[in-house]
């Protein structure tokens, strides 16, 4: 899948071309953004702000993925903008593995979101105080146990790995396991389970 880039910033689409592992092309004008075919589409919120709704359903209706990076993202945005279609929402100036991550996603079917909007969305869902939950955790490990019920909470890896004395990388093969036997994809699909 091609990757395409827009934005209204030079330094942003310098930095973006810099950690981007794939080949991308530039695209400047809006217009000519609107004629992208079955590309994954990166944008720069900024430079549409007041047009991204119908920017995202003309783009999506010519079979393109959408990345829409903001310099400060928000939850409200993130929840409006994957409303209308985009298929993964994050920080213009984060990290280049984060860049990545959400391109190798997105190209994978998925939806990708910002690991700190993550937290903050399954943090937002309100729990059923009268679900039982206790045979959802029957499956895993105890060591999976406790990482479960910090990830449900909306606990970031670096917050669980804090509060369990081991390494984020362990909490991630932990969550990745429980996910696998609880046949969910990611943190919101696991987190749903419980809510």
């Amino acid at each position: 899948m091609q990757v395409v880039l827009h934005s209204d910033d030079i330094n942003l689409l310098s930095y973006w071309q810099e950690v981007i592992e794939k080949e991308c092309k530039i695209i400047d004008s809006l217009e000519e953004l609107q004629l992208v075919r079955s590309s994954l589409v990166v944008v720069n919120y900024s430079a549409c702000a007041a047009k991204c709704n119908n920017l995202i359903i003309e783009l999506r209706s010519r079979g393109n993925s959408v990345l829409m990076l903001h310099r400060t993202p928000s939850l409200e945005a993130a929840k409006l903008l994957l409303q209308v279609g985009v298929m993964g929402y994050g920080n213009a100036m984060m990290k280049g593995h984060f860049i990545n991550a959400a391109i190798d996603t997105i190209e994978e079917g998925m939806v990708w979101l910002y690991p700190e909007l993550t937290s903050d969305l399954i943090k937002s869902i309100e729990a059923n105080p009268q679900k039982n939950n206790d045979f959802i955790l029957e499956k895993l490990t105890d060591r999976e146990k406790e990482v479960a019920l910090l990830l449900k909470d909306g606990e970031s890896y670096n917050s669980i790995a804090n509060t369990l004395n081991i390494t984020a990388r362990t909490v991630k093969a932990h969550a990745l396991s429980c996910y696998a036997k609880l046949g969910v994809h990611d943190r919101v699909g696991f987190t749903l389970l419980f809510k």
